[in-house]
């Protein structure tokens, strides 16, 4: 004959606990917590305290990539950014992605700038 009978096999065991298996599952949950929750946590941490650290002067980038600068802090919420001379825009804080330069910390450069600027304004009034 060509065909040859097929013959049952007999079926596995419905098997019983597989202690392995339980550990592979906590040892993954155990990883995707470290390499993605974590983080994650960390990273939304880390912006709420820069949002509450803005004080007026503060150089900051909106998500939309616009950069201005801090003209008034309105609230916990809101504030109003110049991001050019005489033009002032109101900006939900949440949007702030980054600080460029806090108020205060000018380097020495940019200080200079700002003296010499004065100078020169204080020279021309006399004049």
């Amino acid at each position: 004959m060509w065909i040859t009978p097929a013959y049952a096999q007999a079926a596995g065991g419905a098997g019983g606990f597989e202690p392995s298996f339980l550990i592979m599952m906590v040892l993954m949950l155990a990883v995707m917590y470290f390499l993605l929750i974590r983080p994650q946590q960390k990273k939304a941490k880390d912006h709420r305290a820069l949002i509450a650290a803005i004080k007026r002067g503060d150089q900051v980038v909106t998500s939309g990539g616009i950069i201005g600068t801090v003209a008034r802090v309105r609230s916990d919420t809101e504030v109003d950014l110049e991001i050019a001379e005489g033009v002032r825009v109101r900006v939900v804080r949440a949007t702030i992605t980054e600080v460029l330069a806090k108020t205060g910390h000018l380097s020495k450069a940019a200080a200079n700038e700002d003296d010499e600027e004065e100078d020169a304004d204080a020279s021309s009034k006399k004049n």
